[in-house]
């Protein structure tokens, strides 16, 4: 446990940035979940639609620091590969 003042509002901060964090990460893994099985029922049309979504889900991601910037363009290339492949 914290100590000092200044180390109890560092905790105290750093459980809220967690708290943020882990929104956005839940957010673009079920944005990806959901686009992939979309992709798996075959129903491409709608998934084409919905890869916009993801795709700002994980910038969203990237831009506030969750994943990295190549993190973020290898998950949106995974994704477009997989719509294209199907």
């Amino acid at each position: 446990m914290p100590i000092t003042k200044s180390a109890k509002k560092a905790l105290r901060g750093s459980a809220k940035k967690k708290v943020l964090n882990d929104k956005q990460k839940k957010s673009f893994q079920n944005a990806e979940k959901q686009f992939e099985r979309l992709v798996r029922a075959k129903k491409l049309s709608e998934a084409s639609a919905y890869l916009s979504k993801a795709y700002k889900a994980i910038d969203k991601a990237a831009k506030n620091g969750v994943i990295k910037k190549n993190a973020a363009a290898r998950k949106k290339s995974r994704l477009a590969k997989l719509l294209k492949k199907n």
